[in-house]
């Protein structure tokens, strides 16, 4: 029998990961094992509880205001102790997270086999975003396998000198993720509240736009809800303290700006299903929000998927105060605009990406 190892650490990583310990559960030739590095250890129960998915290793790599370089020797050092107790044929790591990019020189160090999952996504500036530019390159040096999300991201691989016998399209495993935690019958107290408002859900936390870009964007968020009577702002903050700090400073007595705990994957996906449009720097959501036909403005310069932008579904807008109110205010003020967005294909797969992956492992 074939064991797998999947590793993962934060909250997108593992919403990503779960719909394929899923499918692994289906097959009987391959043992699945879990190993949960703990980088965002606080978030990650309630996304595996919402999965059913027991982590067989769970570690507390995450220490509070540790430095990057102190997290990444306490990842390897405990995902290299499950290693060397379980020895797999593979493991399989997501993105482009640090626990990633550990996990895969672990393995690589240990002379087993690595399966990149969303392989090949790139913006080509290293510094953004940071450092998630660089783990998910490095992660291609040493994987063998590259499991990519778009025929763009395998283009990406074979301009950079990857074997092609090693690159599968499957689609991205966050559809996957979707087509699970839906439900057409979702109640919430909280979007009962504000059914009558245009919802925009935000989302902000990269360490790049802690700091002044972070305050830009909220200081647009407060100017349009001062100005549309009908819209108000739902904010799952990131538990960084940095960010809690700001938030809290930025949207302190603003009516109709809402602070709230993060959402576990169930709840944000159908919190996702029924909002107006999304403002967002993170990577996932541009592919979730396409899926629901939201439009999805990026408060950032780059973007590792310029699929949405080019397919219509999401658009580029930096950290700019002017630029971030004009670009919301466009979508609110311009319906034909608003629709051309929503109604624009999502690019990112059709919700069996797991399904080809366990495919391709189990033969």
């Amino acid at each position: 029998m074939k064991k797998v190892m999947l590793v993962f650490g934060t909250r997108p990583e593992a919403i990503k990961m779960c719909p394929i310990i899923m499918e692994l559960r289906e097959r009987k030739t391959i043992k699945a094992v879990v190993c949960t590095s703990g980088q965002h250890r606080e978030l990650l129960g309630d996304v595996l509880e919402s999965f059913g998915v027991i982590p067989d290793y769970l570690f507390s790599a995450m220490k509070k205001e540790q430095s990057l370089s102190t997290l990444t020797c306490n990842i390897i050092e405990s995902v290299t102790r499950a290693l060397e107790t379980e020895r797999p044929d593979l493991v399989l790591v997501h993105g482009d997270t640090s626990t990633a990019l550990c996990a895969a020189l672990s393995a690589f160090y240990c002379g087993i086999d690595v399966g990149h999952v969303e392989a090949g996504l790139r913006t080509y500036n290293i510094k953004s975003p940071y450092p998630e530019e660089f783990n998910r390159r490095a992660i291609s040096l040493v994987a063998k396998y590259h499991f990519a999300p778009t025929e763009r991201s395998r283009a990406n691989l074979l301009v950079e000198g990857v074997d092609e016998k090693g690159i599968f399209v499957t689609g991205n495993t966050a559809i996957d993720a979707m087509r699970l935690t839906l439900r057409d019958d979702y109640i919430n107290p909280a979007l009962e509240e504000l059914a009558d408002y245009r919802i925009i859900m935000l989302t902000l936390h990269r360490r790049e736009n802690i700091g002044e870009n972070m305050r830009n964007v909220f200081r647009a968020l407060c100017r349009i809800v001062e100005e549309y009577k009908d819209v108000c702002v739902l904010y799952p903050a990131h538990p960084n303290p940095k960010v809690r700090r700001i938030a809290e400073q930025e949207f302190a007595m603003r009516e109709r700006i809402h602070i709230i705990e993060p959402l576990v994957a169930f709840d944000f996906h159908n919190f996702l299903a029924r909002c107006y449009m999304v403002v967002t720097d993170s990577g996932g959501i541009q592919e979730e929000a396409p899926y629901l036909g939201k439009p999805v403005l990026v408060a950032r310069n780059t973007t590792e998927r310029p699929e949405g932008i080019e397919a219509g579904t999401a658009r580029l807008i930096g950290c700019e105060e002017e630029g971030v109110y004009e670009s919301v205010k466009l979508l609110l003020d311009k319906r034909e605009v608003y629709f051309e967005m929503a109604q624009a294909k999502n690019p990112y797969g059709d919700g069996f990406a797991a399904s080809r992956i366990v495919d391709f492992i189990s033969r």
